[in-house]
């Protein structure tokens, strides 16, 4: 006599590998999510789970050379540096030399200079910079009432600079190995290396080299009262010449440096030039 069936609360018509079938399908239909999302958080630098401790699985973050020369602003900065003084100079050509009109178009100028570099987040020195540069010279200028004391001030800056940077190349301290020391918190380390001492010093004559050019256009001009003359020179050797020492700084320096070293040296200069923000 066969024995009654029990009722163990199952159905015994249901395939007991049902199961494991689903997880497999339900596996094979979430790989590609999983895939897309392991591939999202690489490229957003998550750590992946290990016994790493954070520390060493969190790497600094490298630059590139992009990076430097975005953080330099770009040539949107350097047509910020030249706008007020091309404004003053239409401005003063087209108004029957009205030198206070001038002044006041040159400082709204260099107002909203400031106002866009706010706007963009760029580190407070480069806002108040520009436009304390533009006040300094609209008052010496209207004090004097000479349309050409405009650009005296900036004339003196750059034989200030230029005396500053060719002396520290003279006696072997060039002033970017001396700024990169303090930034880096390595002291004088730099100049026991051959590469990054030649390196730095050719850096900082090219920049000294630059200031001297435009003292031996500019000074002459302005000691003549060639007013047209100097402010199309100030404009010129402003833009374009900071340009181009700005480029052969940059080349010389990633020329006399191994490749890791550049890539340091950048890293430090980068982040410095963004306010200290990584």
């Amino acid at each position: 006599m066969a024995e009654p069936r029990r009722d163990s609360g199952v159905d015994d018509s249901v395939d007991p590998t049902l199961g494991e079938h689903l997880e497999d399908r339900m596996a094979e239909v979430l790989r590609p999510e999983l895939e897309d999302f392991e591939r999202q958080a690489a490229s957003a630098g998550a750590r992946p789970e290990t016994d790493e401790p954070p520390a060493a699985a969190e790497a600094k973050p490298q630059t590139t050379d992009k990076d430097f020369f975005r953080a330099l602003g770009g040539w949107g900065a350097l047509l910020d540096i030249g706008l007020p003084w091309i404004a003053f100079l239409i401005v003063y050509g087209v108004s029957d030399h009205d030198l206070q009109l001038a002044l006041i178009v040159a400082i709204a100028c260099a107002a909203a200079v400031a106002a866009l570099r706010l706007i963009r987040r760029q580190p407070l020195r480069n806002v108040l910079g520009g436009f304390i540069g533009v006040l300094i010279s609209a008052w010496v200028a209207n004090r004097s009432g000479r349309a050409e004391d405009v650009y005296l001030p900036g004339l003196l800056t750059n034989l200030g600079y230029g005396l500053l940077y060719g002396l520290t190349v003279v006696f072997r301290w060039p002033l970017f190995g001396v700024i990169y020391g303090l930034v880096t918190q390595t002291g004088t380390a730099w100049r026991k290396d051959p590469a990054m001492l030649r390196g730095f010093t050719r850096a900082t004559a090219v920049f000294a080299g630059l200031f001297v050019v435009r003292l031996l256009v500019q000074v002459p001009l302005y000691l003549t009262g060639s007013l047209n003359a100097l402010g199309i020179a100030k404009v010129g050797m402003g833009l374009p010449l900071y340009a181009l020492a700005l480029w052969l700084a940059y080349a010389v320096l990633r020329g006399s440096l191994p490749p890791e070293k550049w890539d340091e040296a950048r890293d430090h200069v980068t982040h410095l030039l963004r306010g200290g923000k990584k």
